[in-house]
């Protein structure tokens, strides 16, 4: 199925509503409070957000317009909760992947099974990248990539990845790693204090070394 492009705050929504159902079963399907705190809370978020309840209904309701959210019956109180598997047609291990990379920013693979945790456990960062390569190359038919590799960052050493159900992405206006840039400058000076200290070490033995011998009276080999 091919989507307009969400707002943030639709992205906040559907993110949130996937998390919840993982780590709060019980409180699942979520009020329209519960969803708000969820919005805006203040950790694992990136950006942190300041919703009023009243634009979280907004949001909410052109979800639901989407059939990315419905809202469950049988209880007095209306409760939230979505269908982004069924709609997207994609597996759980997917979903989650883009909940995560919806609530917290562009992220590493190693990040993202790290923060996918508690929604799916991953064997490996392979299958991680395994599932972003399938989001990434997603036919046309199926309503093309739900997700991006974004050029390596300086002073990176790994691409992190984003998702696309907000739009494109222009690339172009990215800083990117040269290609030869593999190590950041921070680990190449820490990696240069380690060698000093090393040589340093090397020194003194060497300067044991040959004093042993002259109290010995060893001849050096």
């Amino acid at each position: 199925m091919s989507l307009r492009p969400l707002s943030l705050l639709e992205t906040r929504v559907l993110g949130v509503l996937v998390e919840k159902q993982h780590t709060v079963p019980d409180s699942y399907p979520l009020s329209l409070n519960a969803l708000t705190l969820g919005c805006n809370q203040k950790t694992a978020r990136d950006p942190v957000l300041n919703a009023t309840e009243a634009e979280v209904q907004d949001a909410v309701d052109a979800l639901r317009a989407l059939s990315l959210v419905f809202e469950s019956s049988g209880s007095r109180v209306a409760r939230y909760e979505h269908n982004a598997g069924r709609v997207l047609a994609l597996p759980s291990q997917s979903v989650a992947l883009l909940a995560v990379l919806m609530l917290r920013g562009p992220q590493t693979a190693s990040e993202l099974r790290a923060n996918c945790e508690r929604l799916h456990r991953f064997a490996d960062t392979s299958s991680v990248e395994a599932f972003l390569d399938e989001l990434a190359a997603r036919a046309a038919e199926k309503g093309g990539p739900l997700a991006l590799r974004l050029p390596r960052a300086p002073g990176a050493r790994e691409p992190r990845w984003t998702h696309l159900l907000a739009g494109a992405v222009d690339v172009s206006m990215l800083p990117a790693a040269a290609p030869d840039e593999i190590v950041a400058s921070s680990e190449i000076a820490a990696l240069k204090a380690r060698q000093d200290v090393l040589q340093r070490e090397v020194d003194e033995l060497r300067a044991l070394v040959e004093r042993l011998h002259a109290e010995l009276g060893i001849a050096k080999p």
